[in-house]
């Protein structure tokens, strides 16, 4: 039967694919699929997948969750992309949710810890939205934190509460009916390129 409220998260800003399908905060349908390419490929089969496994179809979908990063520059915009393409066709909202709040869902308050580049990692303690993350070394971080389960060996850490997809339905479910901007890449650092160091041919009148 139609589903009232039915709402689909999902993630690809890292070596993933993950989507989870909510109503009423019950999980009728998730996947999570470790991919270190192909993402672009294998996101819209994927959410057909948890949609039929749950019975639904697009049109019964109420909102929409999307993991904004920080994470993987392209994986981020993926499923950026992917998500104000379906709000727009389906007439429905896409909230965008940070991997920070989501891995914070239903947790304790610690800080949270994301990796980054070069073997550094993003933190964001608890405190609210006014405190921006910060860039640390991993290795110089005393006391527990939360973080994926691996992502820091060695390191005093919690896994999170509910799988990343889950969380950003939880989360984009809760906040469905408040105004919200479009989704949009949450990069806090530029993109791992330079420009060209070679100066261009001249142009011939």
């Amino acid at each position: 039967m139609p589903s009232e409220g039915a709402v689909l998260g999902f993630d690809s800003a890292g070596n993933w694919c993950c989507a989870a399908l909510l109503r009423d905060r019950q999980v009728l349908a998730r996947r999570h699929e470790d991919m270190g390419r192909g993402q672009g490929e294998r996101l819209m089969p994927l959410l057909e997948e948890v949609l039929a496994e749950a019975g639904l179809a697009w049109g019964d979908l109420a909102a929409l969750g999307v993991g904004v990063g920080p994470g993987n520059f392209t994986g981020i915009r993926i499923s950026v992309a992917a998500a104000r393409g379906l709000a727009l066709g389906l007439g429905i909202p896409a909230i965008g949710i940070s991997r920070f709040e989501a891995l914070a869902l239903d947790g304790p308050a610690l800080p949270v810890l994301v990796p980054a580049l070069r073997g550094q990692a993003w933190i964001a303690r608890p405190g609210g939205p006014g405190e921006p993350p910060e860039l640390v070394d991993p290795a110089k971080i005393s006391g527990p934190v939360i973080a994926e389960t691996g992502a820091f060996p060695g390191l005093a850490s919690q896994p999170p509460a509910l799988p990343l997809a889950v969380a950003i339905a939880r989360l984009a479910s809760e906040r469905r009916h408040q105004p919200q901007p479009r989704p949009a890449p949450l990069y806090l650092r530029e993109a791992d390129a330079a420009p060209h160091s070679e100066r261009p041919p001249a142009l011939l009148p």
